[in-house]
């Protein structure tokens, strides 16, 4: 069995374990108010034994309900369920006592929770016990036969809401686990899809970078040597100088994504204000037009930080998203409190159109979005492949980016 199964089979032993103690309970009550209220002799020692034997199982079953669970596991105690089910009612009138019904309820959290051959097998078992039961018992002793009749009809409604009782318990709770379980798998099967897309994005680049390198090293060369040329006009020398250095950069980001060719760079602990430091004076050599203030809006010391280069790309994509909408007066304030980091990219633009909103990263944006999709999809990608969220929201001086991260 997959470890899947094993997990999903969890709940439901411990489901089981409590509509057992149910069970035995009103058996026990049973067993107790059949000679004193009912006036009906009953072999009071075995039936107590066979009680204890099931409740100290049952203990042993609820200690271990944490443990993975195999499914022949699993149908055994439902098999044991049965079988001391069948002792007890063997001796306490067999097919005629009415409580003989609740044979059904392991037959019905077979259904729920197993495999259709086992679900066959536990079937078979009470199928078995009943037809035992038909043949072979100890009779209860009611002389009174109208007595008897009213006794039986009584007993076979009270094992009827019992058995509504329980069956609507245990399957109402199994049905909440399943689709519990659906919905956990959509949410997997949507970020394997996304990841997957990711990587090829990531195999894209790493290409791309690789085509790349030579023409950035070809421009940065030839700018050099115009920078050079004494009969160019000071502003346009100061011109070539900033292509040469805005060259340089391109070729070391591509470069560096050569490197990686999709694997993660190990990172390196890093006390947060440096790190944050970086990243922002990294970012304002692409946009040396823009202006981006750094708030540490957390008091006492802060916290050290695992640098990598997912969530370092994650900030910067944030912060050039910023930079196209309203490039000055932004903001990254940074907060903690507990083992979650806070980062936020404030702007004052116009705030996000409802579209990023609603979408939040989950899928790339049409081309018609001025590339904010793909940023904010790859960020969202690599916060939440962190243990992560991104959180989009409006306030009333503009838009709001931030990252929630595990420290």
């Amino acid at each position: 069995m997959s470890i899947s199964e094993a997990n999903c089979l969890t709940p439901a032993v411990r489901r089981l374990a409590l509509l057992r103690w149910w069970l035995f309970a009103g058996m026990a009550l049973a067993v107790a108010a059949a000679p004193l209220l009912l006036d009906i002799a009953l072999p009071l020692a075995p039936l107590v034994g066979v009680l204890l034997l099931l409740g100290i199982f049952n203990l042993v079953v609820q200690l271990r309900s944490g443990a993975a669970m195999g499914v022949p596991e699993f149908a055994g105690q439902l098999a044991v369920d049965l079988a001391g089910m069948g002792v007890l009612l063997y001796l306490a009138g067999g097919a005629t006592n009415p409580l003989v019904s609740l044979l059904l309820l392991p037959v019905a959290v077979a259904a729920l929770s197993l495999p259709g051959a086992w679900v066959a097998g536990i079937a078979a078992l009470a199928i078995g016990l009943y037809s035992f039961l038909m043949l072979y018992s100890l009779p209860l002793p009611i002389a009174d036969a109208e007595r008897a009749t009213r006794l039986h009809l009584a007993g076979m409604w009270l094992t009827f809401v019992v058995s509504a009782a329980m069956a609507a318990w245990f399957i109402t709770r199994m049905t909440a686990s399943i689709r519990q379980r659906d919905t956990e798998l959509a949410a997997a099967r949507e970020q394997a899809l996304r990841d997957a897309q990711v990587v090829a994005i990531g195999q894209l680049a790493a290409g791309a970078a690789h085509e790349l390198g030579t023409p950035l090293a070809t421009m940065k060369v030839l700018a050099g040597e115009l920078a050079r040329d004494d009969r160019l006009p000071p502003d346009v020398r100061d011109d070539l100088e900033l292509l040469q250095r805005q060259t340089g950069i391109c070729k070391e980001i591509v470069s560096g994504l050569t490197r990686q060719a999709g694997v993660e760079r190990a990172g390196q602990m890093m006390a947060l204000p440096d790190w944050l430091e970086g990243v922002v004076t990294r970012w304002r050599t692409l946009w040396p037009q823009a202006s981006c203030t750094l708030v540490i809006e957390t008091a006492g010391k802060p916290p050290a930080v695992m640098v990598g280069a997912a969530i370092e790309q994650a900030v910067t994509n944030l912060l050039n998203n910023a930079a196209k909408i309203a490039p000055q007066d932004l903001r990254l304030v940074a907060g903690w409190e507990g083992n979650r980091l806070r980062l936020a990219v404030h702007d004052r633009g116009p705030g996000f159109p409802a579209e990023i909103l609603r979408r939040c990263g989950s899928a790339p944006l049409p081309a018609a979005a001025d590339g904010n999709g793909i940023g904010l999809w790859l960020t969202r990608s690599a916060v939440e492949h962190a243990g992560g969220r991104l959180r989009l929201e409006n306030t009333a001086t503009g838009a709001v980016a931030t990252i929630e991260l595990p420290l």
